[in-house]
């Protein structure tokens, strides 16, 4: 399963590093596999683990913020594994060339 995750802290002014810094932390000491965007993080594993990590997060910047906003998008697909690497790795070799992907492949 593959889930791409931000938690935004709602009136925290407009710099957010600290918060994701907080957030990546978190996701770090999951030891899953993820990939921190410009725009959010994916993480790949099982239900039960991802969603304990996104709570985990929320949680946390709760603790720092009057209100926080978490948006999950879920791509669940069935028996398939290493698709965080797998999916971008597929389009490189459509495309026969390395993309942009921060060190992702």
């Amino acid at each position: 399963m593959l889930v791409e995750f931000r938690v935004i802290p709602v009136g925290a002014g407009e710099e957010l590093k600290e918060f994701m810094a907080k957030v990546l932390a978190i996701v770090e000491k999951s030891e899953m596999d993820y990939q921190l965007t410009a725009m959010g993080t994916l993480l790949e594993g099982e239900w039960e683990e991802i969603m304990f990590v996104v709570k985990k997060c929320h949680e946390e910047i709760r603790q720092h913020a009057a209100r926080v906003v978490t948006e999950i998008v879920v791509d669940d697909r069935k028996d398939v594994k290493g698709r965080l690497k797998g999916n971008v790795l597929e389009v490189e070799y459509v495309l026969g060339k390395s993309l942009q992907t921060g060190g992702l492949t």
